[in-house]
């Protein structure tokens, strides 16, 4: 006879015992608030590095801002933002792995300890005995007192009145509930914005644009993006109406401004704003951002040539500043021709001949003499850096936060609780509460003196001759 070890009862005995190893070991952790704060702290300290590492940007940015000697508190360089991930934190597989454990740790705890807390709180739960008194806070007893006007009293502020028929002489009520709820509602507030930074960071992509002033483009330029996230779309378009620079009176860039149209299949208009910083254009949940500009080129025109738009590309200064440069001929074998530089969109020109001199200095709608040819500056033309965003996870993320601010307030309400419990002529009154202690124990006492009055003007009625002993 053989015996079959896979059978359905080994089976329930394995899963039996599993389950019970994880809830005995397991469990204890995941609800273990030093790990929650600890947690909390690693997310926090890498999403402030997210913040003042650049994100997304090129391996040449970081080898530029970022060098190997000397390196950034003597160990971060571009190798090791490229190496930890440190310029895209938020898609890193770690940090996801961060939230995701500290998801599962306010859940465990929910489960384990909120929901319980509030269970136990729900639950109608009467004091039959005289020393269970003993062990409140706040207590009172009183004689010759009836607790017939308490439910009143307590009702007028708000209390839930719980008494049982066959059981008049017991008393519990309660206020604040919404107190004991509060703490879940913050862990599902928390737990929702985790999962919405999951998914956006899981479908979502970055990309950056240089456009030049007056020009069409659609998004191309992808330089971060998560291994779900959907195409880039390509049934509409974005133009760049104008672009233009507020300068401060000292020369200093103020704003900088880039007008623009997004443009159905049909080249149709279906949308448009001016942005700057802080003030983005948003579209079907694509985001653009203004973050940076540049020159991208002069218009120009030699003797009485056809205008000619030529290309500026920036040039190496070695720190000092910004720069742009381009060369236009002279002659029309191209052997000789001169340098234009410009550093920003003011119109001012600097032109150098053939031998390397400055030959002169020009605005836009300006001519001058070099190398023997009329040169008439037109136009410098600038172009609008973007940085463009799709996060289809924002509105989860925002969705979590109301759901947080409004557990943040459910738990400032105070759960307090009173019992009463008459015996005779003799009357126990007591109560406790979560929070806001000083407060409970004046409401208390104005129950208290309330009940107390009340009762005398009971005995009064039917013998003035006896007062009660509080």
């Amino acid at each position: 006879m053989t015996i079959d070890n896979n059978t359905p009862e080994k089976e329930s005995n394995w899963l039996s015992i599993l389950g019970r190893s994880l809830r005995q070991d397991l469990l204890p952790v995941l609800t273990n608030l030093k790990l929650a704060i600890i947690l909390l702290l690693v997310i926090a300290a890498f999403s402030i590095t997210g913040t003042v590492i650049e994100q997304g940007q090129s391996g040449i940015f970081y080898q530029s801002n970022y060098p190997e000697n000397p390196a950034l508190f003597g160990f971060i360089t571009w190798k090791f933002i490229l190496f930890t991930g440190l310029d895209h934190v938020y898609r890193t597989w770690w940090f996801l792995a961060l939230l995701i454990l500290f998801g599962t740790s306010l859940t465990a705890c929910t489960f384990t300890r909120q929901l319980p807390t509030l269970k136990a709180a729900r639950r109608w739960k009467f004091y039959e005995q005289p020393k269970q008194f003993q062990k409140l806070a706040l207590s009172a007893e009183f004689d010759n007192a009836s607790l017939n006007s308490l439910p009143e009293i307590l009702k007028k502020r708000k209390y839930q009145v719980f008494q049982e028929e066959d059981k008049s002489n017991i008393l519990y009520a309660r206020k604040g509930l919404v107190g004991r709820i509060g703490p879940i509602v913050v862990h599902i507030g928390i737990v929702v914005t985790l999962l919405g930074s999951i998914f956006g960071a899981m479908t979502g992509f970055i990309a950056q644009e240089m456009v030049p002033s007056g020009e069409t483009f659609q998004i191309n330029n992808i330089i971060d993006a998560g291994p779900l996230a959907a195409k880039v779309p390509k049934d509409w378009s974005v133009h760049v109406n104008r672009f233009w620079i507020d300068y401060t009176p000292s020369g200093g860039i103020d704003q900088f401004y880039s007008a623009m149209s997004v443009l159905d299949a049909q080249g149709k208009e279906v949308d448009s704003k001016t942005i700057f910083v802080n003030q983005p254009l948003r579209y079907k949940g694509v985001t653009f951002y203004q973050t940076d500009w540049g020159i991208s080129g002069v218009k120009v025109q030699i003797n009485n040539s056809p205008i000619f738009q030529l290309p500026m590309a920036p040039l190496e200064t070695n720190g000092k500043g910004r720069i742009w440069g381009t060369w236009i001929p002279t002659k029309p074998d191209l052997s000789e021709g001169a340098a234009l530089l410009a550093k920003d969109l003011q119109g001012m020109v600097l032109i150098y001949d053939a031998k390397g001199q400055l030959a002169d200095t020009v605005r836009t709608g300006m001519s001058t003499q070099v190398n023997g040819v009329t040169v008439k500056l037109l136009d410098v033309i600038g172009s609008t850096g973007l940085q463009i965003k799709a996060d289809p996870g924002i509105p989860i993320v925002y969705a979590g936060f109301a759901i947080l601010m409004s557990g943040v307030v459910m738990s400032y309400f105070s759960h307090s609780q009173v019992w009463a419990l008459q015996t005779g002529d003799r009357l126990y009154v007591g109560g406790k509460t979560n929070r806001a202690q000083v407060a409970f124990e004046r409401e208390i006492l104005e129950v208290l003196d309330l009940l107390s009055s009340s009762s005398i003007d009971n005995i009064a009625s039917s013998d003035k001759s006896l007062l009660p002993n509080v």
